[in-house]
């Protein structure tokens, strides 16, 4: 047997972790006016003793840029509004990326050794 369910993501740069079955497909996005918040439809077997997975997904703006890593799941419009939020599934070693350098190496202004380097932009 098999279920749906329905998971809210989290907007922002931080991804929504969910703890889902092996098997798992995403079948719907869509955003919900009453609730302002994207939430995402899950179908995945009923089966207690299938495996569970954690799964990192981010919502992103129309053009806002995400890593070429991430994967495209699905669209969901604000139809009262000009919004589209794009929802994306963050790879597990990305995910480890981001924590694990906390964003130093990634800091165009940071040196090597810390501290704040000059841009000039001409």
């Amino acid at each position: 047997m098999k279920t749906i369910h329905k998971f809210r993501l989290e907007a922002g740069k931080e991804p929504t972790s969910l703890t889902l079955r092996e098997g798992f497909q995403v079948v719907r996005c869509e955003y919900l006016v009453p609730e302002k918040s994207v939430f995402l439809w899950v179908q995945q077997p009923l089966n207690v003793t299938t495996p569970t997975v954690e799964r990192h997904f981010r919502v992103a703006m129309s053009g806002e840029p995400v890593p070429d890593s991430y994967g495209y799941v699905d669209t969901a419009l604000d139809p009262f509004g000009p919004e589209a939020y794009h929802v994306f599934e963050v790879p597990e070693a990305e995910l480890h990326a981001m924590t694990e350098g906390h964003g130093q190496a990634d800091n165009p202004i940071l040196d090597q050794s810390g501290w704040r380097a000059a841009r000039f932009v001409f």
